[in-house]
Formats: structure tokens, sequence, C-alpha cells
């Protein structure tokens, strides 16, 4: 494992995988904003950067589920080609219903990493709740991302980073771009974009992270 360097400027704090928890929780159950919302708008915020034919990989927790809500708006717009799923049947809650959503459109799901016909791979297969190296069929997912030769756009942070620490495992997604949810996270490298799904600020401010007002926006460019 590799212990990855910081961005090299940011006006933003980063926000440690631990706290992403206690924030989403906070977010639902003291200010009324549920998961099911920020799932979509995160789903929105990624689609939008997704300009190409796009194939999504999804693991089988929220980041997966960020990656379902983007692959619905994709496939209104005419640039889904197809969503893989490592185990669909894993899925629950917020992710669950954004499965039933697609699969009541009609959409294309594979059980293996199909990346043919794509231009742009969508990786949200893990997300800030790893805290081991990938292994099995994730870590083959993960390969055949690297190997692929597409342009690679990570949901949240790349498959492989440990959002805690900032420890980049192996293996890890190489991402030419990295969607950010709410504030970047440790060890994300390269072209970053943070965006807004929804988190309030006070949320944030409750588990120790002070995010100033000048410093939040729509869409951030690191």
């Amino acid at each position: 494992m590799t212990l990855t360097a910081p961005l090299s400027s940011s006006a933003l704090p980063t926000i440690r995988s631990s706290q992403v928890k206690q924030a989403d929780t906070l977010a639902d159950e003291r200010f009324g904003v549920p998961i099911d919302w920020l799932m979509e708008a995160a789903g929105w915020q990624i689609a939008r950067r997704c300009d190409a034919p796009t194939v999504v990989l999804c693991g089988v927790g929220n980041n997966g589920g960020d990656g379902l809500a983007a692959a619905r708006h994709l496939q209104r717009w005419g640039r889904l080609v197809r969503v893989c799923c490592i185990d669909a049947g894993r899925f629950r809650g917020a992710s669950s219903r954004e499965l039933k959503a697609l699969e009541a459109l009609g959409v294309e799901f594979s059980t293996e990493p199909r990346l043919e016909g794509a231009e742009i791979i969508l990786d949200a297969i893990l997300g800030t709740g790893l805290s081991r190296e990938p292994e099995g069929k994730l870590a083959e997912w993960i390969d055949a991302i690297n190997a692929s030769g597409k342009r690679v756009i990570a949901v949240d942070i790349p498959s492989g980073l440990e959002a805690e620490t900032g420890v980049s495992y192996s293996p890890c997604v190489r991402a030419d771009l990295t969607i950010a949810f709410g504030l970047p996270k440790p060890g994300l490298t390269g072209s970053v974009v943070v965006v807004d799904i929804g988190v309030p600020r006070e949320a944030y401010a409750a588990v120790g992270v002070d995010v100033p007002e000048h410093a939040y926006g729509d869409q951030i460019e690191l």
C-alpha cells in the first residue's frame, strides 16, 4: 500500500471516512436531509460530468448506489451503455431503490465488467467505507478498469483508496477525474472536482470540519 500525497492546494478542508459517515447520519437525523436525497444529488452531479457513452461499474454499498443514480440520468440523456454490478442482490436502502428504478426502465445490467462500447468508465465500486486491500472480484474489476485504456471517472474516491488516512491500496483505480462529494478526502491526487450534494455545513461543523462559507459552491475545481 502507498500513502499518497495530499492535494497541492485547496480552499476546502478534507474530511475523513469516519466523519463522512457521521455527517451523513446527522444530515438525515438532525437536519432532515435523508440519504435518498443525497444519493440523488450525487447521481445528478456525476452524470453531468459524463459527456460520452458511459459504462457504470457498481459495488454493493452507497458508492454503488450513487453510480446507479447517475446511470438513470445518463440513460435519460442517451449516454448510458450499461450498468455492471458485482452483486446487485446486496444493495440495501436508498441503493436498492435506485436499482429498482433502473430495472423499471429496462436498463441493461451485467455481472461482469463489460466495457465495450463505452468511452467513459464510471468507477462506483468502492467508496469511503474501504478499510483493507481489495480482493477477489473487487480487485479483478479494478484491474480491468486500469487495463482498459478508457477515460475513468471516480465516484467520490477512486476504488482502492482508503479515505481515513489517504492510503492507496493495491490495486487502486487510476482515475482521470474524481468527483468528490461535499469535501475532498485524504489521499486524492490528480484532477478533482468537489461537488455539493446537499449535506448541510452545520452537519460538517458538528463532526469537527469547519467549511468556510466562501469556499462552498456547486462545483469547485481543485
